[in-house]
């Protein structure tokens, strides 16, 4: 099927064509509205507690470096921690869901490159990870 283009939009298109008007570049505008935004994940499934503290601290400084503006920290849920079966271990802090937060809070030169920790999540039984959002780097 072939559409005959009626004499107004000719009439228009040779308008556009003989006009100085520029037209406004949209790309433009969208590439300059964007802001780089980099997001990581680390996953610490099997690790011990001295492990996944040990590997946060390291993942953590690497991603403040290479500007990384989110981080997510895949712990699981601790269902299938064995912490109930020994009387001498914290039912909360020997689960990496609990402890790898508390860890983080409690060290200084990380938290110096933290802006907030998603503890809703951390909090939250039905959620196995939570989020680390990170300053810039200066």
């Amino acid at each position: 099927m072939i559409k005959k283009i009626s004499d107004k939009d000719k009439k228009d298109w040779q308008d556009f064509l003989n006009s100085t008007d520029k037209l406004e570049n949209k790309d433009q505008k969208i590439s300059v509205a964007s802001k780089r935004y980099i997001e990581r994940s680390i996953d610490l499934h099997g690790y011990t507690l001295q492990e996944a503290n040990q590997k946060m601290n390291s993942f953590i400084e690497e991603c403040f470096i290479n500007g990384v503006n989110k981080i997510n920290v895949i712990t699981g849920k601790g269902l299938r921690s064995k912490n109930s079966n020994d009387p001498y271990q914290s039912s909360n802090l020997s689960i990496l869901k609990y402890s790898v937060p508390n860890f983080i809070k409690g060290s200084d030169h990380l938290m110096k490159k933290i802006i907030r920790i998603d503890y809703d999540a951390v909090k939250n039984p039905t959620i196995g990870n939570f989020d680390i959002f990170l300053r810039k780097k200066k």
